[in-house]
Parts: structure tokens; sequence; C-alpha cells
């Protein structure tokens, strides 16, 4: 029995040119039986670059990678229910960094749905936590209205997730509609006039008050609006704990976190007394802690939201700087000193430690890099370190769910051909999505990963404690640390196709990265701190 031909045009040739015609022009998929004919699709469209991940949390991760650089979607490719289930985690960390991103997630022909195949599933229930936007295909010549509405959906400021569900029915049947025009792009809302008016009443207060930017705002523009704000006021300038993409190094503004760690958190804020939100959200706690607040706020701090995700924050900041006057030469003469000057770090010497991998790599890093961190508690020197790396784009884990490094890392490289991308890695976390190191071999990715080989999850170490749990005994040891046998991480890259090579001193460390910096493709350090 012969296979039959397919129709002249179907549903999913509908879909693959809306995608097209609308911007989409990357996918990252792990597909099965019900993709099929989008794979056909596929196929047949060679302007869409398509990406195999070896795990769906790669998938995820990656089209968050490529969202964050490129600053416009791509497509994933998923399959049923189960398939969309094991990329959850990495979507929650897109989400919380608004990061546009159209999923494609298959499921059975409608009329298979009523005998309960194995694979059913409720994906609109799955989909819903980690999306903005859930569809369902309504038909083979529906499918380019609802993909366009798909992308548009994915492109509303400040970047959102949008889930379309394809039957195969709908995919595989023959379609004659044509493609949609793609219209205008959603706009960012303008801020709101009152708003500003007690955001500027609250900086010209000065000592006291602070400006906590998030989204575009941390770029070079938003960046220097800010230091000429505080410059001109006295307020602080901060950025949250974590951030979708930071721009950082020489020439650019040294701006600082609201720490992980609540007791620092709590001192940093201490003597606030009025906080400006441009994009942000008011900081608390990562988790609940006994005895701590979740607010890391003081009482009756004055929280002014001069922007909402989805506003504005360029057109904000200036019209801040206009009010507060924060203008013209005198003022960027005056910022000035709140941007990073060259200060040349020596490179490690000695024991191999999380701080001499940091300087090392602050050390040695290129100009425009990109740097992606999933370090976790062993990364935290880097970042005060950073200012006085070369000029760089800091990616890092923005909802908390670990295995985005490695799959964040690949996208951003495909985002971004011609610039080195460095990823600090957990040894821990790394597990969860170590396949894409394969993905960045198969596509010859110029990517380094550093991986923090400490063999634990150290930062459950800590967590125990901070929650007030005791002293880890020798059950809690099992649970947290990840040694007997210990993981070989040069085994592990090289059986992904990734060189690799292991370093245990300061002196060997500096010696491999600075290779690995000069070479093309990707390759893994395993730093065993």
């Amino acid at each position: 029995m012969t296979a039959p031909n397919p129709p002249a045009r179907t549903g999913a040739d509908l879909l693959c040119e809306t995608l097209l015609a609308h911007g989409v022009d990357h996918c990252f998929a792990n597909p099965g039986t019900s993709e099929m004919h989008f794979v056909a699709a596929l196929d047949r469209q060679p302007r869409m670059r398509c990406l195999l991940g070896l795990s769906e949390g790669v998938v995820t991760g990656a089209a968050d990678g490529y969202a964050r650089m490129a600053g416009r979607p791509a497509c994933t490719l998923l399959h049923t229910g189960p398939g969309l289930a094991n990329g959850l985690a990495n979507l929650h960390n897109a989400k919380r960094a608004a990061s546009p991103m159209v999923n494609v997630v298959g499921d059975h022909a409608t009329y298979h749905l009523e005998h309960d195949a194995p694979l059913t599933s409720d994906i609109e229930s799955l989909a819903r936590p980690m999306s903005h936007w859930v569809a369902r295909s309504p038909s083979a010549d529906g499918l380019g209205e609802v993909a366009a509405a798909a992308v548009r959906e994915a492109r509303t400021p400040p970047g959102r997730i949008a889930t379309l569900i394809l039957a195969a029915d709908h995919s595989w049947g023959a379609t004659t509609a044509g493609v949609p025009a793609a219209a205008p792009l959603p706009r960012a809302l303008p801020p709101d006039a009152a708003a500003l008016l007690q955001a500027a009443a609250a900086l010209k207060r000065g000592a006291g008050t602070v400006l906590l930017l998030a989204g575009d705002t941390l770029r070079a523009e938003g960046l220097a609006l800010a230091a000429r704000i505080a410059s001109a006021t006295g307020a602080r300038l901060l950025a949250p704990q974590a951030n979708a993409r930071v721009e950082r190094g020489l020439g650019r503004v040294m701006i600082d976190r609201v720490p992980y760690v609540v007791d620092k958190a709590l001192a940093m804020l201490k003597e606030t007394t009025s906080i400006v939100l441009v994009g942000a959200k008011a900081p608390v706690g990562f988790f609940a802690y006994p005895g701590k607040p979740g607010s890391m706020l003081p009482p009756g701090c004055e929280v002014i939201t001069a922007t909402r995700p989805g506003q504005d924050g360029l057109v904000a900041l200036r019209e801040l700087a206009e009010r507060v006057g924060a203008v013209g030469a005198a003022a960027e003469a005056a910022a000035r000193p709140m941007f990073a000057a060259r200060r040349d770090l020596p490179l490690p010497a000695g024991a191999l430690t999380a701080a001499a991998v940091a300087q090392a790599v602050v050390a040695l890093l290129p100009e425009q890099a990109i740097v992606c961190d999933e370090s976790v508690s062993s990364g935290r020197e880097f970042f005060p370190m950073s200012w006085h790396a070369a000029p760089h784009d800091y990616l890092q884990i923005t909802g908390g769910a670990i295995g985005i490094g490695i799959p964040l890392a690949t996208g951003a490289a495909v985002a971004a051909p011609g610039r080195k991308v460095v990823t600090l890695q957990a040894d821990g976390s790394a597990m969860y999505t170590l396949q894409g190191l394969w993905t960045q071999a198969r596509e010859r990715l110029d990517v380094v990963t550093v991986i923090f080989s400490n063999r634990r999850y150290a930062i459950l170490h800590g967590e125990y404690v901070q929650t007030g749990a005791g002293v880890p005994g020798a059950n809690a040891r099992r649970l947290f640390d990840i040694e007997d046998p210990a993981l070989d991480w040069v085994a592990l890259a090289r059986g992904m196709g990734v060189a690799a090579e292991r370093a245990e001193t300061a002196e060997r460390f500096n010696a491999v990265l600075a290779a690995a910096l000069k070479q093309g493709g990707p390759f893994l350090i395993e730093a065993v701190i």
C-alpha cells in the first residue's frame, strides 16, 4: 500500500507561510507524529531555519535566548500535552523575562480526540499558566488568521507567550486561503502623566529615593537617562535581582541589583523612603523565610509605579529627566562617574575558586560578548566585577526554574552570529538540559560553557540554614550533593560532540579559557571549585 499524496497546499503550509510573512523565521523543535505535516511544510520553506532540541526544555529555553537577543519571536514546535509539559519550566522563565514566543503544540486530529488515545490531554490547561494567550486551530483555512493573531500577541510589549494548539487534521487538510497581511506591530503604551508627576516629585527629594529599572531601560539609552536622573537628584539607581538582558561593561552605567539573599536586600534598602518603579515590580523575597519579611522595603516606604510592563519606559525616563533638570551637556558630564572606567584585573593564581573563575572571565571576556548566567550561588562574584569587563550583554535566569543556562546560550548564539557567547553554568542545573550542548555542536555555535563544578546543589545548603531547618544531616546531604559518583563533564560534553577540558587550578583555567575564547565553535570547561 502506498502512502497517499498530500494535497497541493495544506493548513500547515498556510501556518508556516503566515509565520514567515509576519517575521518568524526560526523554529526550535522537538516534533512527533501529530506534527508531521507541519514538518513537511517546514521542509518546503527553506527560509525557515529549523533547529532540533533533544529535549523540550532545550527548545523553549533556546527560543527564550533567541528572543532576548533578536528582539522578536521564534516559533517552537512541541508534541502534544506531554511535550509541552516537558518545556514548561523554561516557558516560565521566558514569561518572567517578557520574551516574545510563539509555541505550536501539535494535537490529535479533532475526530480522534473522542477515543482518548494515550497522548490525549488537556493542553489548554497545561499551557495557560505559562502563556499569555492560548488558542486552538479552527480549521485548515483558519490557520493563517490564528497564526497572525499569535504573532501579534507575542509581539505585544513588553513581550508575550502565545500558544497555538494545532490539530493534526487541520495541519494536513487542504486549503486555498491566503496569507493574512501583516498589520502594524503593537506599540508600548504611553506612561501615565499623573504617575510621572508623582515619580518626579519623589526623585527631587533625592536621598532615600530608589529608581528601580527593568526591561528595555536596562540598555544603553535607558541606563544613560537614569544615570543623569540619579546624578541630578541624589536618588539611588538599582535593577531587580533577575533581569532578561542588561548592557554591562566598560563605558556603561554601573547599576547594581537587589540581592537575592534577604538579609542583604533588607540592608541595601533599609534607608529607602520612596521607590520609583520603571517597568519593575517592588522587590520581594524569592521565598518566604521564618521570621523574615516578604517585602524587601522598609515599613512606610512609598511605592510609585512610573510605568508598568507594557508601557514605554524610555519615554518615561526622558520625561523624568526633563522634570528634574537632568538634561544637557552639564547633566551628562555630571553622570560620567556612574559609567564604568577601565580597571585591569589581574588573572587569578593558585586555587580555583568561584571568585577566581569570575575574575578570569572578566579579565578575558572579548568585546561584545554575550554572557548567559545560570551559575546560581557560585557566580555571585561575577556581576559586580563585570562592570570592568569589556562591553557585553548579560542574560540571566529570570523565573528561578533551573535548566535555562545552556539552552539560553544556544538561542542567543543563533540570534547573534559573530558574537562570542559565554555561559556561566552551575553543574546541578546544567544536568536538566545538557542536551543543549548537542544542538550547539550540530549548529556549530560559538559558545564557551564554564561549568562551576562544586558537585553539589550549593544553594540548597544555604537555603536549609536560612529556612531554619538546621544543619544538613546525612539524608539531607544525599539530596543536596551530586558526587559518588562525580559528574564527568568532560566526558559528557565530548559525548554531545563538544570539545572540553577540565581545570583544577586558576592557572590552568586561565589558559584553557583564553584558548577557548580564541577558537570558534562550542567548547566546555569544567572548573573544579
